[in-house]
């Protein structure tokens, strides 16, 4: 049944400079309360960092949206004296908005109507920074406007007549249409190039037998902080939402005298716009191919649990959920932290604090022995007389120790499956 409108009002703020926001929530059946209010919460924060602030809060009762208005008439009714006793700019819903929602709120209430998926895609543009990320942005952005596509005023007036154009001819909505579809493909054609020129730099890494380990994790979780910490990569790093959108890779020396690979991605969230997922597809190619995925989890955060789970989910929609996993609890440091609890309750994984450095040590530990469990670290005893095969173990995988010995020259190797079946005859077990 749908239910009265609860009113939250948010006085706290300086609304002087910043565009004033009313968020919507609707409490569906089989949703809890406090699972809605954790919902709004994160849309708060998402629309502070997109620039904007809060003033008010509107919590609605439903069985099922209504398809006109989501709220329906007499709510949305009751949501537009909100909207004017706040001097609201906008309105955000936590839930996805169909482009004819959207059309019928923004007529009733005067203002614009978006939702959550809207405000990421804001914060994506305004973090995007090399071309790469630029490009996965717009092709994101540009799904997402397609079918809200419209002519300002409603009018869909006839182009301009000509040689070769008489007739019916196209509106100007559908030439609108037209061009973005256009670029849109236009976009996807520089991906595909990106993605190749990556695939060419994967089969590098492949032939110099470099794991890779891949940073995922809810954002804001201290992806960056621990990359910077682990491989002084002295990267950007911000206590804001999805500051990193472009992958960055650093090497880190193991103690066994391993070289891997450490790359930071970009954050997940709940409810992730599947658009956004789609764009950056060839960025999170990193996390599929990977020999280890570090889930770093905020251990400082109420929610670590739910956003465990959330990590996870978008692990399987990329098709990623197969590949090891990592659990690393982050910010030790903080006052009431839970990292060193949380780390006692998911056995194998690690507690650390990046800022300050504690731990670190033993995550790198730990990363070395998961790695190791792939067995691709092998003992090759070779004659003394065969500097052929010397040079070939160097050729095919990573050298990291060599000893000579009266009766054999000892190599301790990095090698992928291929290159252990050539130097089998020459592999000692230990």
């Amino acid at each position: 049944m749908a239910g009265d409108l609860t009113y939250i009002p948010n006085t706290l703020i300086d609304r002087t400079f910043r565009e004033k926001i009313v968020l919507v929530g609707v409490l569906f059946p089989g949703v809890t309360p406090e699972e809605l209010d954790h919902q709004l919460d994160e849309l708060a924060l998402l629309v502070d960092t997109a620039g904007a602030d809060v003033v008010a809060r509107v919590i609605q009762r439903r069985d099922a949206p209504d398809p006109a208005t989501f709220l329906g008439s007499g709510k949305v009714q009751e949501l537009r004296e909100i909207c004017l006793a706040v001097d609201s700019d906008t309105v955000v819903f936590e839930h996805n908005l169909s482009p004819a929602q959207q059309r019928n709120l923004e007529k009733i209430l005067g203002r614009t109507a978006i939702d959550r998926t809207a405000v990421i895609l804001d914060i994506f543009a305004q973090n995007a920074r090399t071309p790469e990320g630029k490009a996965q942005v717009e092709l994101a952005l540009l799904r997402y406007r397609l079918p809200r596509l419209r002519r300002a005023g409603g009018s869909l007036s006839q182009q301009a007549g000509g040689i070769g154009t008489r007739g019916p001819g196209e509106t100007q909505l559908e030439t609108d249409r037209r061009r973005l579809v256009n670029r849109i493909h236009h976009i996807q054609k520089e991906l595909k190039q990106i993605d190749r020129t990556r695939g060419v730099q994967r089969q590098g890494r492949a032939r110099g037998r470099h794991r890779e380990v891949t940073l995922v994790g809810y954002t804001n979780a201290g992806k960056s902080s621990l990359l910077n910490a682990v491989t002084d990569a002295n990267v950007e790093t911000e206590n804001r939402l999805f500051v990193t959108l472009d992958p960055r890779t650093r090497q880190r020396q193991l103690p066994g005298g391993e070289t891997i690979l450490i790359t930071d991605t970009v954050g997940f969230i709940s409810n992730l716009p599947h658009d956004l997922i789609e764009a950056f597809m060839s960025t999170l190619k990193s996390v599929q191919l990977a020999d280890l995925l570090v889930h770093v989890v905020d251990g400082a955060s109420d929610d670590a649990e739910l956003q465990i789970a959330a990590v996870r989910e978008v692990l399987h929609e990329i098709d990623a959920d197969e590949v090891p996993e990592l659990l690393v609890f982050n910010k030790a440091d903080v006052p009431g932290s839970r990292a060193r609890d949380l780390s006692k309750l998911y056995p194998g994984s690690v507690w650390v604090s990046a800022l300050t450095g504690e731990n670190l040590d033993e995550l790198i530990g730990t990363i070395g022995d998961r790695l190791r469990t792939n067995d691709r670290v092998v003992t090759l005893h070779l004659p003394l007389d065969r500097g052929d095969l010397v040079a070939a173990a160097h050729r095919e995988g990573e050298v990291i120790d060599t000893t000579i010995t009266d009766d054999y020259v000892a190599l301790r190797v990095v090698l992928d499956p291929v290159g252990v079946a050539k130097f089998s005859e020459w592999r000692v077990v230990t």
